[in-house]
């Protein structure tokens, strides 16, 4: 692996790590105005993700600013053609992700819906600026991490699907979600995909700022339609239990 990459994975796990430190700085700090201190706490997280992230992404483009400079290659995919696989892939990721949630609520019981996503809707609602992170700033951060350097690097020795299960695996754990693993490792096999088909890591950031925006918008505007719907599908969960049990 390049030195480079190195220093943007210890760049990444330092950003990650520096939460420890930054948000009791911030909260106890006289800069947030709460009415307690657990909404203190949730705005100087939401404000130290900003300033984390954004500082990460600068370190990150700087050690990448090589690799990232464009080079011909006859084999990389148009602009146009590009385009079409940005938003193509961002609607087979909300496809995939669908087919996984479910498949996770109908074999193995888990509720369908993120705690991680409602937890970085309820902030971003306290920190409107976060939503540059969740919806921009991640998602540049994740594809250069997990699919240009992790898969990238594993795909010059070994297969595809190896190369991505390793990679999206990687990609589902940093959520600390692992009752979704299928989930976001499904997600972390179309973003592999895209990387592939086009040769340029700029159309899967692109899929995943879309499917990131899409979700935090849509969990924003539509928070109550969203519960009513997964409420129903949870009903509909128990019938059909009683029915085949």
């Amino acid at each position: 692996m390049k030195k480079q990459y190195w220093y943007v994975i210890i760049t990444y796990v330092a950003m990650q790590l520096s939460s420890l430190v930054g948000v009791p700085l911030l909260t106890h700090s006289g800069f947030i105005n709460a009415s307690n201190k657990d909404i203190a706490i949730s705005i100087a997280t939401g404000y130290w993700a900003v300033i984390s992230f954004s500082l990460a992404l600068l370190f990150v483009l700087y050690f990448m600013r090589e690799d990232m400079a464009y080079s011909y290659d006859r084999h990389r995919a148009s602009i146009g053609t590009s385009i079409f696989w940005s938003i193509g892939g961002f609607l087979l990721a909300l496809f995939a992700q669908s087919i996984a949630a479910n498949i996770e609520m109908h074999l193995f019981g888990v509720e369908m819906g993120s705690e991680n996503t409602r937890r970085i809707v309820e902030m971003v609602k306290l920190t409107p600026a976060l939503i540059l992170v969740t919806s921009v700033v991640g998602p540049i951060l994740e594809e250069i991490i997990f699919r240009k350097i992790i898969f990238g690097t594993l795909y010059q020795k070994y297969n595809f699907f190896l190369s991505a299960l390793v990679s999206s695996l990687l990609f589902a754990v940093v959520h600390l979600e692992f009752e979704h693993l299928l989930l976001y490792a499904t997600m972390g096999f179309v973003f592999a995909f895209l990387y592939v088909k086009t040769k340029r890591i700029l159309v899967p950031i692109a899929a995943h700022v879309l499917m990131n925006t899409f979700v935090v918008v849509m969990q924003i505007l539509f928070a109550e339609e969203i519960e009513k719907i997964m409420r129903e599908a949870k009903q509909m969960q128990f019938v059909i239990w009683r029915l085949f049990s």
